[in-house]
């Protein structure tokens, strides 16, 4: 029976290959940079979402020693046992300042990863009662959030505010929920959230933005989504990520302190696991400081400044450079194979871009994923920006 189960398996691996859909991990043995060795190779790499380089960063690594030295290595329970330390506690207390200017009485909850805190807004907020209209290019997070809720979910089409509205005008259950990423990870482009929160006011819904790929790196004092469409209200629940921008670690959800508070009591993938190494919460802490320092300011200008040096650089001609003004910078290729061996043909010329295809982005949408980083240099981008010229017009 069980040489039955892996033939099984077996198969659809084989399947998975025949559609040039098999992954495969690459082992970095160089901290996460633009410079990088992998598989024993010196790479540039366009594929971490570092966006502000200091995953690196020697006073976050500072930091992190120093947490690890006063607080230990882990938590040992979860936060409602023992394992809530004084570093969670100011690391949240970070959050909802960082946040106040555009949420009323708030506070924050930090997660081990934005994973989890997805599934527990989602699942603590909404049950079988609740109307939860989800976005078509949502993260596989919020969309496994919403399953978990058992909620009535409604998805809507990408960016479609108009069709977002009927659905919501139909709707008649106590407790409705849109939910959207801010910045679509595969396509870099921004969700329409002064529209979305007016059409939650006017409904009695709330807004639950997605900022991983924001938070950090978008307004002026890198507060996120928020900030750059200067919103404010009740309705926001905002959920940012702390391995991305923050180069860390982690996530936290912040909103008005009832919501929090009630996440705090029902949201299970919080009550029951292991809180996060207070090490990492402590390290955050100079994360923080940079991000709404000079030093942030000037990283966040400088990522700026390389997303416009790329799409002016770049001319390309069959493949399609997709609209984005973030550090997401996707080349739509469209077919599995051919994508692959763009990306492979970058890697063996010293580039790491990654190919991405279905079913993380929509069938014969295969694409090349660029990401930029304020530790890639004006003389990275160019050098890539003309490997990929030249790939596209000899492929």
């Amino acid at each position: 029976m069980s040489m039955e189960l892996l033939s099984a398996l077996q198969q659809d691996l084989q399947q998975v290959d025949k559609l040039t859909l098999r992954r495969r991990r690459r082992i970095a043995d160089t901290p996460s940079a633009p410079r990088v060795t992998v598989d024993g190779r010196d790479m540039l790499a366009f594929c971490s979402n570092d966006y502000l380089g200091l995953a690196a960063h020697p006073a976050i690594i500072e930091a992190l020693r120093e947490g690890a030295a006063r607080y230990g290595a882990g938590s040992g329970a979860s936060h409602l046992i023992s394992g809530h330390s004084r570093a969670h506690a100011l690391l949240e207390e970070r959050f909802a300042d960082f946040l106040s200017p555009h949420l009323e009485s708030p506070r924050a909850l930090y997660f081990c990863t934005g994973y989890m805190a997805n599934l527990a807004v989602l699942s603590a907020l909404a049950g079988r009662d609740a109307d939860i209209f989800s976005e078509s290019l949502n993260h596989a997070s919020l969309i496994d959030g919403a399953r978990l809720s058992r909620g009535n979910v409604q998805v809507y089409p990408h960016g479609d505010t108009q069709a977002l509205e009927a659905l919501l005008k139909e709707s008649a259950a106590k407790t409705k929920i849109v939910v959207t990423d801010s910045v679509f990870s595969m396509d870099g482009d921004l969700a329409p959230l002064p529209v979305l929160l007016a059409l939650c006011e006017r409904y009695g819904a709330w807004l639950m933005v997605d900022d991983a790929h924001g938070f950090g790196v978008l307004g002026e004092n890198g507060r996120g989504a928020l900030e750059h469409f200067v919103l404010r209200s009740p309705y926001l629940i905002y959920m940012g990520t702390l391995g991305k921008a923050a180069g860390v670690g982690g996530a936290f959800v912040a909103a008005h302190e009832t919501v929090i508070e009630w996440l705090v009591q029902r949201a299970r993938p919080y009550i029951y696991t292991t809180a996060a190494p207070p090490a990492l919460a402590h390290a955050l802490l100079t994360s923080m400081d940079i991000i709404a320092g000079p030093e942030g300011v000037a990283r966040r200008a400088h990522l700026n400044a390389l997303i416009t040096q790329l799409r002016n650089t770049l001319a390309l001609q069959r493949w399609k450079l997709m609209p984005s003004d973030t550090a997401i910078q996707p080349i739509v290729i469209g077919r599995n194979d051919e994508t692959m061996r763009a990306a492979a043909a970058l890697y063996e010329q010293g580039y790491w871009v990654p190919g991405i295809r279905p079913p993380t982005v929509p069938p014969e949408t295969a694409r090349l994923r660029i990401t930029l980083s304020a530790a890639h240099t004006g003389q990275d981008v160019a050098q890539m920006a003309s490997a990929l010229n030249v790939l596209e017009a000899f492929a």
